[in-house]
């Protein structure tokens, strides 16, 4: 009675787990009844769990069926397994373990806020289920058999081919298929490139910590940009190097990158052999006019662009890309790996039929006019119940970020949290190293929130609004 582990017989029945060896001694029906009632008391076998035929069990076993059908028997009458013609046997459904002790929490993990307004976060609602199960099932039916072998590092063509295409209409990119690798996200390429490219980074005075903690984790070091109503003040820029960007919509303080300033980045990185990376986080989204294009188009050789399905789909399709000068495509395939081990290759294959089949483009649109009124409808609340609070950046992006008078922030972020929302304060995204103003007029540390008016659902966007309003401070 070794066994701890049992496959049913072909065509009899289904699997079934049972610890044998760890059940003590005696007959071997005790045995085999103790392991039953394990599995039942534990959890492993759930109520109205269907058990394999006795003979099927038995021969599984190597036992002799009379004991495998007693032991079944005998649990029936106590009550852990009921049995009925046609139905087999199943676990009962009074035999449902007690449920454990609560473990104690502390108040943080339970407090959790009413509303929810940081930033980043599409409403979950609104992923286009049934257009993605369209395309789901086009690609999987037209999938070549490769696409469930191991995969490119590159990611597959397909979809390379499509983003290719994508990016030159909406985004302004030069370049084809071969130029871009697919990773897992923003995160994920900036990982790849830091491991390529190394050194010391340059980037913009307010960012995200996340960002520049995965760096120091690669081993680059980051440097400040000092950042203002018109962008990253790139005449910061000294010698060669590497620049991390957020062009079209400084995150998180919202303002576009200046033409001029666009064009001197690129002769920077030019005339010293420097490097431009453009993350291109939420570039298909501005609302008071059309979208500016990806500096990248302005020289593809000297101008990495990064790009990502979370802010327009969802986060937890794990889908990005770079779109990469021709000297760097070798060593981030090779940093990434012999196979693709980060997003499934038949998401790939969906998401190249979704945006090849117009319905990315249908998406966006929709998303966009959705996030416009929700930033509207900010704006409106504000200057109705909060005239002294100002909306600053471009109307763009899933966030926006207020301005609030000196030495506020840190005390409404306090009282948001009484008003039960979760709201972040822009200090929070402030380079550590940026010790006056981060670019602030007159050298001062800015005070603000950073608001994600996409993140609630439509039914809380009110009351999160609402809550907003309570915690501001009185003019």
């Amino acid at each position: 009675m070794a066994e701890s582990w049992v496959n049913s017989a072909e065509g009899l029945g289904s699997d079934l787990h049972l610890e044998l060896g760890a059940t003590g001694g005696g007959s071997r029906r005790a045995v085999l009844m103790r392991a039953l009632r394990e599995a039942i008391r534990g959890g492993r076998l759930a109520p109205g769990t269907r058990l394999p035929p006795y003979r099927s069990l038995a021969a599984d076993l190597g036992l002799a069926r009379n004991t495998v059908a007693d032991a079944y028997a005998e649990l029936v009458a106590e009550g852990w397994l009921t049995a009925r013609q046609g139905s087999g046997t199943r676990v009962a459904r009074r035999a449902a373990p007690a449920a454990p002790a609560p473990r104690p929490r502390t108040p943080a993990r339970d407090a959790r806020p009413a509303y929810d307004l940081v930033q980043g976060r599409p409403d979950p609602a609104a992923f286009p289920r049934g257009a993605w199960l369209a395309s789901a099932r086009r690609a999987l039916t037209a999938a070549p058999n490769d696409a469930f072998g191991p995969g490119d590092p590159r990611g597959r063509a397909e979809l390379r081919q499509a983003l290719a295409e994508y990016l030159a209409r909406v985004r302004g990119v030069r370049a084809d298929a071969g130029r871009i690798v697919l990773c897992s996200g923003a995160a994920h390429a900036l990982r790849l490139l830091a491991r390529v490219v190394g050194g010391t980074w340059a980037v913009e005075a307010y960012g995200l910590p996340f960002h520049r903690a995965l760096l120091a984790d690669e081993g680059v070091r980051t440097v400040p940009v000092g950042v203002d109503e018109d962008g990253a003040r790139v005449g910061e820029l000294a010698g060669p190097g590497t620049v991390l960007l957020t062009p079209a919509h400084q995150f998180p303080t919202g303002g576009p990158l200046h033409p001029e300033r666009r064009a001197a980045v690129v002769d920077w990185a030019r005339a010293t052999g420097g490097l431009v990376l453009e993350d291109d986080y939420d570039g298909e989204f501005r609302y008071d006019r059309q979208p500016v294009g990806a500096v990248q188009g302005l020289d593809p050789e000297h101008v990495v662009l990064i790009g990502s399905v979370s802010k327009s789909l969802s986060p937890t399709l794990r889908i990005g890309w770079m779109v990469l000068p021709e000297r760097l495509v070798d060593g981030v395939v090779e940093a990434k790996g012999e196979r693709e081990q980060w997003s499934s290759a038949t998401e790939q294959l969906t998401l190249a039929d979704f945006v090849e089949s117009g319905a990315y483009d249908r998406h966006v649109r929709r998303m966009r006019q959705r996030h416009r009124r929700r930033r509207d409808r900010l704006v409106e609340v504000l200057a109705e119940r909060a005239p002294h609070v100002r909306v600053t950046g471009i109307a763009a992006g899933l966030h926006a970020v207020l301005a609030l008078p000196p030495g506020t922030e840190r005390a409404v972020v306090k009282a948001a949290a009484w008003q039960g929302l979760a709201v972040e304060g822009l200090s929070g995204y402030r380079h550590p190293d940026r010790r006056s103003g981060g670019g602030a007029p007159g050298g001062r540390e800015r005070d603000g929130l950073v608001v994600g008016y996409s993140t609630p659902a439509e039914h809380a966007y009110a009351g999160a609004l609402d809550a907003l309003c309570r915690a501001l401070p009185p003019a």
